[in-house]
């Protein structure tokens, strides 16, 4: 077994993405298979990304949605931005795969935004490659069931911090 405590934690933003009827926007990953440690399953997430050094948290935060789901800044409303960063370890089989090994899991700041466009303003073809397959609404309640095994203790922290503002 490798020790990888000596890896520092990836930058990361995340966006839980809301439409008017409370549901959260959630995608299957193209590449579901080789990003769940393992897991078998039919996994969902929530857009995330890396941010780049030295740009801005809100910058990254609409960088990362457009190019995940097609949706810019004038069809969505920051509501809200996580107190403190959460972080998550890789499972082992994905430490030194993911990333280029540079990196032992993530450091997120998670970002509750209000959709206030239309159904048919997200485009998952928005950025080449995509990354995602296929999307829906769903119930946030959902969230940690729908997630990789190694992330529900983000998402159950991001929905408790946000659920009143839902």
């Amino acid at each position: 077994m490798n020790d990888f405590s000596h890896l520092p934690y990836r930058p990361c933003v995340g966006v839980m993405l809301v439409n008017a009827h409370g549901q959260v926007f959630v995608g299957q990953r193209i590449d579901q298979r080789e990003n769940s440690g393992g897991a078998e399953g039919d996994f969902w997430q929530m857009p995330q990304g890396g941010v780049d050094e030295g740009e801005d948290l809100r910058a990254a935060v609409w960088r990362e949605l457009a190019e995940e789901t097609g949706v810019n800044a004038d069809k969505g409303l920051i509501l809200a931005q996580t107190r403190e960063e959460l972080l998550y370890d890789l499972p082992d089989e994905l430490i030194g795969k993911l990333w280029k090994g540079r990196y032992r899991g993530q450091r997120q700041s998670w970002f509750l935004i209000r959709f206030t466009g239309q159904d048919e303003d997200i485009n998952l073809n928005a950025h080449n490659p995509a990354e995602f397959c296929d999307w829906k609404w769903v119930n946030p309640e959902t969230l940690p069931d729908l997630i990789v095994p190694f992330k529900k203790r983000v998402y159950r922290s991001v929905l408790e911090e946000f659920r009143a503002l839902i």
